[in-house]
């Protein structure tokens, strides 16, 4: 039996101000340094063989805090832009709640939790998922199987596409999956990759 940890990295710069990030490599806020030790704290008990996060700087600085606080600063780390957060085109940079009085909720609801719609010039939970399965097949789970407890420091829509596989989600139900910042979710997997069991773990 292996443990799957999953992490959405601490509050960014850009969360912090309510603008919509994406692929923009903006760092940690000081709340989320401190949202990235508590969840490190939430793991305290398990030794992890590996790591993947994504290139943005944000998972990595999160990944950096928790290896600290779990004694494993040397721990193998694979970083990859398959696990990047959803790219949000046009909406890059935008306040979140301006978007929200000049489209309405509904549109607003559509772009920031829908399965299948993309915001204009920009990557839907779809595209997401169609990135982040494969390299969880290919990369992630062979390291279950054997046996290693992994590690995934990334982003809201990364790990929600990745949830909705591991889970089945309908895709009529993903909306209603929110995973918050310094959130942690901790699976355990048997040889044949299949999930026993979740926990949820949330900074506090």
């Amino acid at each position: 039996m292996a443990y799957l940890a999953l992490i959405r990295h601490g509050e960014s710069e850009w969360n912090a101000k309510g603008l919509w990030t994406g692929w923009m490599d903006v760092g940690l806020t000081q709340r989320g340094r401190q949202e990235a030790r508590q969840a490190g704290r939430q793991l305290i008990g398990i030794h992890f063989d590996t790591a993947f996060t994504s290139k943005l700087k944000r998972a990595q600085q999160t990944l950096d805090e928790i290896e600290q606080v779990l004694g494993q600063p040397e721990l193998p780390a694979t970083k990859d832009a398959a696990l990047n957060e959803r790219d949000y085109g046009d909406l890059t940079g935008k306040n979140k709640w301006k978007i929200k009085e000049e489209f309405g909720e509904e549109q607003f609801l559509k772009w920031r939790r829908g399965w299948d719609c993309p915001p204009p010039h920009g990557e839907s939970l779809k595209d997401v998922y169609t990135r982040v399965v494969p390299f969880y097949q290919e990369k992630i789970l062979p390291e279950l199987k054997s046996g290693k407890n992994v590690l995934i420091s990334a982003h809201g829509n990364s790990l929600r596409a990745l949830v909705k596989f591991l889970e089945n989600i309908p895709d009529e139900r993903i909306p209603e999956l929110e995973i918050a910042t310094g959130e942690v979710y901790v699976y355990q997997v048997n040889r044949d990759g299949k999930i026993t069991s979740k926990e949820i773990k949330r900074a506090g």
